[in-house]
């Protein structure tokens, strides 16, 4: 496992995962309204990547999506994508300061607006083409990284309900797809890693056909405490599936977030430091949730700050 990476932080390059152009607001963390560009503060992010050396981070997960200028498909890419060159001369800026640069590609078809056009093709020859030269050519941008974040998270109708279009894909064609891109990674010398709430709701099959191979980042970000309400949410299920997936030999890098709540990046250290074992544990992962600007660098950091005491305190035999 990769045990020297204790400290995780995802930054937001590509802003289109989270609605379509027709998507109206839903909060306060997305776009309002929907836009083609990413509008990425280069200030914001390289002061976030120093905050995180200094703070003792060494891996960053990147959400590319179509941040940058694709080789392969350069209808993906918004209009103010990095060019490869300047992305390149980045992620040489985040290993010079001892972190490990990680991308991410969000193949859920619930978070794939990125994909433009492509997104409606989903599970078809051409999409499966497209996603293939994708991932090798952001293989290659990242100097043939160790892990690939692939996403697969909430492909329901629900978060799709604002939508144009809803694409969920059943059981099978889940973990084929799943699979598919799996190889695809595995390909390049990166171990696949994905969101594992498909477990909340396919429990059985998630255990019996989910390979160890890919590495499982289960998330939760509301306060941990013992009277959780069972609806609309059922909170509890959601925190058990990290025990869950400890029990049946999962490695895994659980997930918070201030996103929701302040208490839950505290709470879910202590809680991992309680319930899961060493053996399985590949970190912890802050997930800010927040586009890259000036506007939100304050959160930005202060999701770092908080993952940052919480290890200090709670695990200081990984400093």
């Amino acid at each position: 496992m990769e045990k020297k990476y204790f400290l995780r932080y995802m930054i937001i390059l590509s802003e289109h995962m989270w609605g379509d152009e027709a998507t109206q607001p839903a909060g306060w963390y997305l776009p309002a309204p929907y836009k083609e560009t990413n509008d990425t503060d280069i200030e914001v992010w390289d002061e976030t990547v120093k905050y995180l050396a200094d703070h003792k981070f060494n891996l960053l997960l990147i959400d590319v999506g179509d941040g940058v200028k694709y080789d392969t498909h350069p209808e993906i890419s918004a209009p103010d994508a990095w060019s490869k060159e300047f992305l390149k001369k980045k992620l040489d800026e985040i290993r010079a300061l001892g972190i490990m640069p990680v991308p991410k590609l969000n193949f859920s078809a619930g978070h794939d607006t990125w994909l433009k056009k492509y997104r409606r093709m989903i599970s078809t020859p051409e999409y499966y083409r497209v996603c293939s030269d994708l991932i090798a050519e952001v293989c290659e941008l990242f100097g043939y990284p160790e892990l690939f974040h692939l996403g697969f998270d909430e492909e329901d109708a629900a978060t799709q309900a604002p939508f144009e279009m809803v694409i969920v894909r059943g059981e099978e064609l889940w973990f084929h797809d799943l699979n598919l891109l799996a190889a695809e990674c595995a390909k390049h010398g990166a171990r696949p890693w994905i969101w594992s709430d498909y477990i909340w709701e396919h429990k059985d099959v998630f255990l019996k056909k989910m390979s160890k191979d890919i590495l499982q980042s289960n998330w939760y970000y509301n306060p941990f405490k013992d009277n959780l309400p069972s609806s609309p949410y059922r909170f509890r299920e959601w925190i058990d599936a990290y025990e869950l997936l400890d029990k049946h030999g999962f490695d895994q890098i659980p997930t918070c977030s201030c996103w929701v709540n302040n208490t839950n990046v505290r709470q879910t250290v202590a809680y991992c430091k309680d319930k899961l074992s060493s053996e399985h544990l590949a970190g912890i992962l802050v997930a800010p949730w927040l586009r890259t600007n000036r506007e939100n660098s304050h959160d930005m950091l202060r999701n770092a700050e908080r993952l940052y005491f919480a290890r200090k305190d709670i695990y200081p035999e990984t400093l």
